[in-house]
């Protein structure tokens, strides 16, 4: 990475427009370009002749445009665009995905009749910004694994809550623990509004307590974690961990815990919590997107009353609020035996299917545990770089598990994400001997 020290960066202004302005002119005339550093903050304030809070707030505006990315105390650096893995995605080529992560569309309710139902009178400016139909629901669903009083608000899905949660209480360089590996979106999520990532490890039984206590020490505001089918990994936590977890807590009620449960309904594993009643700052978000689709962007948040009031604060009935006909999609839906009982088959099936490929796997020698969640998180005991191409030139796509991460992890660099869900038991089977044939080539290679 070539970094911008010292005097001469070419970077110019006094106030922190001027200033982020100045840096997307270099990067539009390509001065600088993806992976070029930025100079550290007081560097940059001395040479300008300006307040270093000048500097970081126009570090901040950059990074929440996407135009550089932080990584912590390494600096601050161009975001190569280009280079960064997204969720769902894949190359128009003629491989079988089975890299996306995506539902099986063929296991969403049909949202017909849902559509001839969300009418009714224009919802217009300044109206409450949850549609009450669904505020009724969703208080019945949440409150039972709320860990006490809460206030209750809706986000177009959980990524936006998640950025929106972090918002209001994070500033520029501020730690935040995330999972790793980690859900692709919330390390965009960290890495565009300049915060710094701290790892915390993931095992079978999810987020591991010696790596939370680390995290903390470490210093940490905000906590992002996922109490079951942890995406990559499918883990689900236990209720053996969770009480661990909550006890590390104990000593940390003001740090912000934000439970992604994005597979809630599908999922068939429990939820157990890791902020008890005596916790001040926590948020509960649960997508809607996985079960109902991911085209609805509906999400709800449960939170205590602080953080709620500051999450209104940032969606406003007169310009951000989720559509009221979204909302009402969604709630009928939800109250729609016909669709519960089509998410229930669907989660069953993303978990059989997962538990079916693994004992495929098993019988060639590659010992994956079957997890919660879309996709089998699975070691091969070799480079999954090397492993992925294998099964490229065999006509499949999929996953390595560097995309996951962000800190330095061998064991994970020898994992691929499979979303395998979709496959016939044959095509399973067929995948599972390619796999295993692609694995004892990257072995050969050492």
């Amino acid at each position: 990475m070539n970094v911008s020290t010292s005097v001469g960066s070419g970077i110019r202004g006094r106030t922190s427009a001027e200033i982020a302005a100045s840096v997307r002119g270099l990067v539009d005339r390509g001065v600088l370009t993806p992976g070029d550093g930025l100079p550290p903050v007081r560097a940059l304030a001395d040479e300008l002749g300006v307040n270093r809070n000048t500097v970081v707030s126009a570090y901040g505006v950059l990074g929440r445009t996407g135009v550089v990315e932080s990584l912590g105390r390494a600096g601050t650096r161009i975001t190569d665009r280009a280079r960064v893995p997204q969720e769902g995605y894949a190359s128009t080529d003629s491989l079988r995905d089975l890299a996306s992560g995506n539902p099986d569309p063929a296991l969403i309710p049909d949202p017909t009749r849902a559509l001839q139902t969300a009418g009714g009178r224009p919802i217009l400016y300044g109206e409450p910004v949850i549609d009450p139909g669904l505020e009724a629901w969703a208080r019945a669903w949440m409150e039972p694994d709320a860990p006490g009083n809460f206030g209750l608000t809706v986000t177009s899905g959980a990524v936006d809550a998640v950025e929106r949660l972090l918002a209001q209480v994070l500033t520029r360089d501020d730690a935040v623990a995330l999972e790793d590996p980690c859900f692709l979106a919330s390390i965009h999520t960290v890495r565009l509004g300049g915060y710094r990532a701290v790892p915390v490890p993931v095992d079978e039984e999810g987020m591991t307590v010696e790596g939370l206590r680390a995290a903390l020490a470490q210093g940490v505001r905000a906590i992002v974690c996922t109490p079951r089918a942890q995406n990559p990994t499918g883990a689900s936590r236990s209720l053996e961990r969770a009480e661990s977890l909550r006890r590390v807590l104990a000593d940390h009620p003001y740090v912000l815990v934000i439970e992604d449960d994005y597979f809630s309904l599908l999922s068939q594993r429990p939820f157990h919590p890791i902020v008890g009643p005596e916790h001040r700052r926590w948020a509960l978000v649960r997508s809607l997107s996985k079960f109902i689709g991911p085209d609805i962007a509906v999400a709800l948040v449960a939170s205590d009353a602080e953080t709620a009031n500051r999450l209104a604060m940032r969606l406003s009935p007169g310009t951000t609020w989720v559509s009221h006909l979204l909302q009402r999609i969604a709630h009928a839906l939800l109250t729609d035996d016909a669709a519960r009982a089509q998410i229930q088959r669907a989660g069953a099936h993303y978990a059989q299917r997962n538990a079916d490929f693994a004992a495929h796997l098993a019988e060639h020698g590659v010992l994956a545990q079957p997890g919660d969640g879309l996709s089998a998180w699975v070691p091969v005991g070799a480079p999954a770089q090397q492993v992925q191409e294998g099964l490229a030139r065999r006509g499949w796509r999929v996953r390595p598990g560097d995309e996951f991460r962000f800190a330095d992890s061998s064991a994970v660099s020898h994992r691929l994400r499979i979303t395998v869900h979709a496959l016939s038991d044959a095509e399973a089977a067929a995948l599972a001997v390619d796999l295993a044939c692609a694995v004892a080539e990257a072995r050969a290679r050492g």
